[in-house]
């Protein structure tokens, strides 16, 4: 490239071989990144709220007040670590590679893993459902594979709500872990055509709250901003979210349904801790009371309601679980499930990470081990990060035998969950709601009065 394009930055980038494709301001040769090449310009240093940008040395006190990396006012439902859990001195447990250990202590906690699990009682069925509110999509030839798995995920999840009688009107539904937040939409629009929610009245009774700790692109609940319809995104760690303090929640006091696809790790159990263990007003509020249905009824009546301070009462949940191996003894809520069986934090500790068992070992890239070729891909893209390989203890079990271990783990993990969920008043279980062929974390935690 002999010259800048037309508008374009006049710095040549030694390293590409051409110059600087950035757009300049008028009258200006160099981009914001190069004008210090520029005769007479001011110096450029590091922004210091953030590296990875630069700002003028003469504007940074201006910089400083505007720039998007500077400490924002906190808004009323953040309270910092009120969901954390209670530091008890077991998050401090210096983290063990599994690869360390000596057959003798991996072969004591594998006893000790098997000891605990004797007698659960919470064997997982296979229970794939589906809703017509997804079909069309799913009939889509235009969406593929990817698509087609969360649509399948997605499709599952509102046909278990429906048959626990979590989907309807006179609810707020709050979605932990939203990400562009599809899973509200769909239950928006599974209600909508099957209630036929057209005018206002309709809506009135019916709250969205998207909780989602990172800044997302292509959001979803953009599209419902027609009058009525309340879709609310709270920008939060779960970790810090007072539920009783979010405004919308607090005025209407409609019963919570809490819904979440794919909740990583200790999200799940924070999310728990926000919806049931808050401390303040939302502690002596607890499952909603039922009552018997009069003859004449219809069956969209709900159950009566004692108002109170905060939100109103838990109706449900429903919660894809995955990532047990990025689980935290601090958050987790079946710390005394663990301790009745004489389980502590390192030995919990140990658990999440062989849980990664249950899945890494069924991948193809460990079970067929094809070559290093970065086009070899997997026949699927998980949602979130693989769990570490080197724990995979080679030679000390065989692949089939570190999957049984990992699903065990797993399986004593959200033991304590369901412990956790039956001594605050709920029936709760879990159910494989689609094939592993669609993905390998297919197992939905569900919790009614």
């Amino acid at each position: 490239m002999a010259a800048p394009l037309p508008g374009r930055c006049g710095f040549f980038v030694e390293k590409k071989k051409r110059f600087c494709k950035m757009i300049v301001a008028r009258g200006n040769v160099f981009c914001g990144e190069h004008a210090t090449q520029e005769e007479g310009s001011c110096r450029r240093i590091v922004c210091p709220l953030d590296p990875k940008h630069t700002v003028s040395e003469d504007k940074l006190h201006k910089h400083l007040k505007k720039c998007n990396s500077r400490e924002k006012p906190k808004p009323a439902y953040y309270v910092e670590n009120i969901n954390a859990g209670a530091a008890d001195g077991g998050e401090a447990l210096q983290q063990v590679s599994l690869c360390d250990l000596s057959r003798t202590q991996l072969q004591a906690l594998l006893d000790t893993l098997k000891t605990a699990a004797t007698g659960l009682q919470c064997d997982i069925e296979d229970c794939f459902l589906s809703h017509p509110v997804v079909q069309e999509e799913l009939d889509d030839p235009k969406n593929g594979d990817s698509a087609n798995k969360h649509l399948k995920q997605q499709s599952s999840l509102l046909g278990h709500m429906e048959a626990l009688g979590l989907l309807g009107r006179g609810r707020s539904f709050v979605e932990f872990g939203a990400g562009r937040g599809k899973l509200s939409h769909w239950i928006h629009e599974a209600l909508r055509r099957r209630d036929a929610l057209r005018t206002s009245e309709d809506l009135q009774d019916l709250q969205f709250l998207l909780v989602e700790r990172s800044s997302t692109r292509f959001k979803v609940d953009g599209k419902h901003q027609e009058a009525g319809v309340q879709f609310q995104r709270l920008q939060v760690d779960i970790q810090h979210l007072d539920l009783s303090k979010v405004a919308p929640l607090s005025d209407r006091k409609l019963p919570l349904v809490a819904v979440g696809k794919h909740l990583c790790g200790a999200a799940t159990d924070l999310a728990l801790r926000c919806l049931l263990d808050t401390p303040g007003p939302r502690e002596e509020s607890g499952p909603p009371p039922k009552r018997l249905k009069t003859s004449g009824e219809e069956d969209s009546a709900e159950p009566d309601l004692v108002p109170g301070p905060g939100p109103g009462p838990v109706l449900g949940v429903a919660v894809a679980l995955c990532c047990h191996n990025r689980c935290e003894w601090r958050h987790y809520v079946g710390k005394e499930f663990f301790l009745q069986r004489g389980i502590g934090a390192e030995e919990f500790s140990a658990f999440c990470r062989m849980s990664s068992w249950a899945t890494c070992g069924m991948r193809p890239t460990n079970r067929d081990a094809p070559s290093q070729d970065p086009a070899n891909q997997s026949r699927e893209e998980e949602e979130h990060e693989p769990a570490e390989e080197r724990d995979a203890v080679s030679g000390f079990l065989s692949v089939e035998e570190r999957e049984q271990v990992g699903r065990l783990c797993k399986q004593l993990i959200d033991a304590g969950r369901i412990h956790f969920l039956q001594e605050r008043g709920f029936n709760s279980k879990l159910t494989r709601y689609v094939s592993s062929q669609v993905t390998l974390e297919n197992v939905l935690l569900t919790a009614v009065p």
